[in-house]
């Protein structure tokens, strides 16, 4: 299925949930923000939310530094 991620198409399993594609791209949910069609989706939700077929992500990952 495609989608789009951070402004790029992208092909990802059909029926894949935030979690797995986290994972898929080794981004920890804890420090990345999901956005899915302009709304933030809650990290309690990650496990159980199937992206669907033309979908626009947006992952943001936060980093310390100083």
């Amino acid at each position: 299925m495609r989608m789009v991620i951070n402004g790029e198409d992208r092909d990802v399993k059909e029926g894949i949930t935030i979690s797995a594609l986290l994972t898929e791209l080794e981004l920890e949910p804890d420090v990345t923000v999901v956005q899915r069609n302009g709304d933030i989706v809650n990290r309690d939700a990650f496990d159980t939310t199937q992206l669907s077929e033309g979908d626009v992500l947006e992952l943001v990952r936060f980093v310390g530094g100083g």
